[in-house]
């Protein structure tokens, strides 16, 4: 039985361009179907979030607009959402973490990460660990690769640096309204920093694997994500 670490934001706002605070938080759909799929595997899934702070939902991950007008599958992921509120309620402290007790971590997005975890050092010392040990899998989607950005190693290298992966792309941050407000845009940020980043057609899925690594593009992106993680695992 697989241990699965799940790393959400703490974040309740994303501070843009000209200083607003932006209501945010993890995206739904990331931490829905990562964790559906990991638990219907068997895996024993920790949670854990920067400080232990419970993480909250972007209410704008649960909007019909962005899923598709669908009322019925943000009907469903509300009543996950509820399902699990014990487990979302009590995340264990990212720093309490032990990277040797996972066998993969794996980063749902939504723009939180980009205010805490793309700063947090205790995250990037957990990733590097994970992506050094054979047989451990690292895996993110969507804004969760801008935890990547902490993964510095002792020699001043970026961890992540000629990998292949895929995060959201600047395409999407701009469909979705947010290029022009925010204070950086992630796919820049990764390929500057040295990551060998695939972008593929925005919204569609789109998983690239690199060894351990394991990253989607965006929302809909996450179950074939998990689905690949479960496959290195096992």
């Amino acid at each position: 039985m697989p241990s699965i670490l799940i790393v959400l934001t703490g974040a309740r706002h994303w501070t843009l361009k000209d200083g607003t605070a932006h209501p945010t938080g993890f995206w739904g759909e990331e931490f829905i179907e990562s964790h559906r799929a990991f638990t219907a595997a068997g895996a024993q899934v920790t949670l854990a979030t920067p400080g232990g702070v419970r993480p909250v939902v972007d209410e704008l991950s649960l909007a019909p607009a962005m899923n598709g007008g669908d009322e019925a599958k943000v009907a469903g992921f509300r009543a996950y959402l509820a399902e699990v509120d014990g487990f979302l309620a009590a995340p264990r402290r990212l720093e309490d973490m032990n990277p040797a007790d996972y066998d993969a971590v794996f980063v749902p997005g939504g723009h939180g990460p980009m205010q805490d975890l793309a700063v947090s050092d205790t995250l990037g010392r957990l990733l590097v660990s994970l992506l050094d040990t054979p047989g451990k899998v690292v895996a993110s989607v969507c804004h969760g690769p801008a935890g990547f950005l902490a993964a510095g190693r002792a020699d001043g290298s970026w961890a992540f640096a000629g990998r292949h992966l895929t995060a959201f792309t600047n395409d999407e941050e701009t469909q979705a309204g947010f290029a022009d407000k925010a204070p950086w845009l992630l796919e820049d940020r990764l390929r500057a920093a040295g990551a060998k980043f695939d972008a593929g057609a925005s919204w569609g899925s789109h998983v690239i694997v690199d060894g351990n690594l394991v990253t989607g593009q965006n929302p809909g992106s996450t179950i074939d994500a998990a689905h690949r993680v479960l496959e290195l695992l096992a």
